[in-house]
């Protein structure tokens, strides 16, 4: 009986072994490096945290757009009291404060210098005109020549004239109010014994007055507005004036005139504004913020300015969809102190990330942070345009 005996390669052949176990091992490697790779990279996943962000949904509310500066306030109609002669104060009638009339005396000067010129003059027309008179019938009978009679009537016309000339010289020493109003200032040099002088009979600045009278009814504000907002105002357009003195109110003015110029030297063009709402709380010289309001829309779609990110190009906000940001172009409209208008690019009620978009990448899980609820669109009053 003969027995044969099978041998398996691997065994048969001792010189093919190491190979075969080099590829296995390698094999075996690649198999635990991809387990590794794979389960490092699970949990790399899993560790990234969820960015903490505030944000803001959109809201509709009016929105006005406005060009904003400031001024002083002052009256439309405001005079100068002058002294028009010489002379000493004996009188005052009036002080800072009083609502005085058209022609209300206010000061009285001593003028006994200016009666006497007056008593003068008369005494010089009486005589021309008794003279004139008598040459008058003398011509008539033929004694008297016309041309002397021409002569004496024209010298009792300049006599007339001198005589009234000092009356109304007289008549200035009565100081009286040019308008209506209110007594804004009295000067210093306004007191019983002081003597008052016109300075050259011409008065240009009010360093020589005695009296400042405004009417507290016509209040007005020069704004100097630069040129490229001129063609965005029009005459009529409503203006909001708020003031320190007057803390947490809102007062109505409108554009009632434009400067038909622009200043070369500041490219700037005059503005007033007439104060339509003062409510008797507003004087000249306060300081006003203006507000001109040149476009207005009842409903706009509005985001918090810090919604948009910083970079070229159009504006972008990120939208929080399914606890990530998504970044999305947007299109903007009016805009208003901290508020914009979004005109596509949101849809009402879509909430965009207002306060660490610094850290957030497009895609990115985000954590909503906010401490309190946010402030809503302010909404604009209504402005009376009469």
């Amino acid at each position: 009986m003969r027995t044969e005996t099978t041998v398996f390669p691997l065994f048969a052949r001792p010189g093919r072994l190491l190979p075969v176990a080099v590829l296995l091992a390698a094999a075996l490697t690649v198999v635990a490096c991809d387990r590794a790779n794979g389960d490092n990279a699970k949990e790399g996943k899993e560790d990234v945290p969820a960015v903490p962000v505030e944000v803001a949904a959109t809201q509709r509310a009016e929105m006005a757009a406005m060009y904003t500066g400031t001024a002083p306030v002052e009256s439309d109609r405001k005079a100068l009291v002058l002294p028009k002669v010489q002379g000493e104060i004996r009188q005052v009638l009036a002080d800072e404060g009083q609502r005085v009339r058209a022609g209300q005396l206010l000061a009285r000067l001593d003028g006994d210098k200016l009666r006497l010129e007056v008593a003068l003059n008369e005494a010089t027309m009486n005589k021309l005109e008794r003279d004139y008179n008598r040459n008058l019938e003398l011509q008539q009978k033929g004694l008297v020549s016309a041309t002397a009679l021409d002569n004496l009537k024209y010298e009792l016309a300049a006599a007339k004239a001198n005589w009234e000339l000092a009356r109304l010289q007289l008549s200035y020493c009565d100081i009286r109010s040019p308008i209506d109003g209110n007594v804004t200032q009295r000067l210093d040099v306004v007191k019983i014994g002081n003597t008052v002088t016109p300075v050259g009979g011409v008065i240009e600045s009010g360093q020589s007055a005695l009296f400042v009278i405004e009417d507290l009814d016509t209040l007005m504000l020069r704004v100097n507005v630069p040129e490229r907002e001129l063609a965005k105002l029009v005459v009529g357009q409503p203006a909001q004036l708020s003031f320190d003195a007057v803390p947490g109110h809102v007062f109505l003015g409108t554009i009632s005139q434009i400067s038909p110029s622009v200043n070369a030297e500041t490219a700037t063009f005059s503005v007033r504004i007439r104060v339509t709402q003062a409510e008797g709380l507003l004087r000249p010289g306060m300081f006003a913020r203006v507000a001109i309001i040149y476009e207005r829309k009842p409903n706009a779609l509005q985001i918090p300015r810090t919604a948009l990110l910083d970079g070229d190009g159009p504006p972008k906000v990120f939208v929080i969809k399914d606890g990530k940001a998504a970044e999305r172009s947007v299109k903007l409209g009016l805009s208003n102190g901290a508020w914009i208008e979004v005109t596509e690019g949101l849809k009402d009620g879509e909430q965009v990330v207002v306060v660490g978009q610094g850290a957030v990448k497009p895609g990115a899980a985000v954590r909503v942070v906010n401490s309190s609820s946010r402030p809503a669109a302010a909404r604009i009053p209504a402005v009376a345009t009469g």
